[in-house]
C-alpha cells in the first residue's frame, strides 16, 4: 500500500508517524499528538505521546544570547525551560478546550498537544543569570554569554 503524502503541518512539526500500515487500517496524523486508526467499521483514537517540534529564533546581542519561541495559548507555568552552559530545552503543552469531533473539521492545522525542542547554543552561557518571560504569546529567554577571553587578575595574599 503506498504511503500517504505528509501534510504541511506534519512536515513542519515532525508529528508524522511512519509506522507501516496494517491491512484494512489507515492511520491519519493529528496535531494533538494523537493518531486516528480507521478501519472499515470503526475509528479509534490512539495517543502516541509524540511531541511537535517548537520553532525557535536564536540571536545574539553584545552581552547575551536570546532565544524566542511562539507559545501562544500556553500559560507560563505550563512551559518548562531547562538550560545548561551549552544547551536549552523548552517543553510544554498546548491544550485544546474544545471538544469537536474529527469528522466535523474541514481543516485542522493548529497544533494542540505536547511540544518541545532542545538546541545547542553557539557559546557557553551563565546559567545562574538567565531569565525567561512570556509576552503576547512569545517566550523570550535571555542567556548572558560567558566571555572566555576575559582576564581576571587575582591578588596574591601572603599567608
Amino acid at each position: 500500500m503506498p504511503k500517504n503524502k505528509r501534510s504541511f503541518f506534519e512536515r513542519l512539526t515532525g508529528s508524522y508517524n511512519d509506522e507501516p500500515e496494517e491491512e484494512g487500517i489507515t492511520y491519519e496524523g493529528r496535531a494533538s499528538g494523537e493518531r486516528i486508526a480507521r478501519t472499515d467499521d470503526a475509528m479509534v483514537v490512539e495517543d502516541d505521546d509524540e511531541e511537535g517540534e517548537l520553532a525557535m529564533d536564536v540571536y545574539q546581542t553584545p552581552d547575551d544570547i536570546i532565544v524566542q519561541a511562539i507559545v501562544a495559548g500556553v500559560k507560563p507555568e505550563d512551559v518548562d525551560v531547562a538550560i545548561t552552559r551549552d544547551t536549552i530545552t523548552v517543553k510544554g503543552r498546548r491544550q485544546d478546550a474544545r471538544k469537536i469531533e474529527s469528522e466535523d473539521f474541514y481543516y485542522q492545522e493548529l497544533y494542540w498537544g505536547y511540544f518541545g525542542r532542545t538546541i545547542s547554543l553557539p557559546q557557553e552561557i551563565d546559567v545562574d543569570s538567565a531569565e525567561a518571560s512570556i509576552k503576547n504569546g512569545v517566550l523570550t529567554v535571555k542567556l548572558p554569554r560567558l566571555d572566555k577571553d576575559r582576564t581576571q587578575k587575582l591578588k596574591v595574599k601572603e599567608e
